[in-house]
């Protein structure tokens, strides 16, 4: 497997040097989102990396998707989101990483049915770690206290 951003990212937060980590999770790295295209959009990166879901077996897969609901379940508690879109690609980054994405009642009619891809993402806010402190804190004590 090539050394993907995903990879980076990884390592970044093992070494305590990726300013988007929200949480240290059983199955990997609870992240927010580069872009804000919907606010409190997060990823969860796999530890250790592996090329895709279907490459996780048996507990560790039950663990990736366990933790990823978990987050989940957090998002909608903390944003007050409608739901969470859940999405695994690879495409861009050939590693398994989940964005999920709060979708929100308020937001546009013509994007509020559609996938989140069809926003302008180059004019959504960029990742401030300042500006997301309460949000990025506010879940990490939920996950910690669901035992993540």
């Amino acid at each position: 497997m090539t050394d993907t951003l995903i990879h980076q990212r990884v390592a970044a937060a093992r070494a305590g040097t990726n300013p988007a980590v929200v949480a240290r999770m059983p199955s990997g790295w609870a992240v927010v989102g580069d872009r804000q295209v919907v606010y409190g959009y997060c990823l969860l990166l796999p530890d250790p990396v592996v090329a895709d879901l279907n490459a996780l077996r048996g507990a560790e897969r039950s663990r990736f998707l366990f933790d990823m609901a978990a987050l989940g379940d957090v998002l909608l508690a903390v944003t007050g989101a409608t739901r969470i879109n859940y999405e695994i690609l690879g495409n861009l980054e050939p590693a398994l990483h989940a964005h999920l994405f709060p979708r929100y009642d308020s937001e546009p009619e013509e994007f509020r049915s559609g996938p989140v891809w069809r926003y302008d993402w180059a004019k959504a806010p960029a990742f401030d770690r300042g500006a997301l402190a309460t949000f990025i804190d506010t879940v990490s004590r939920r996950l910690e206290g669901r035992g993540a």
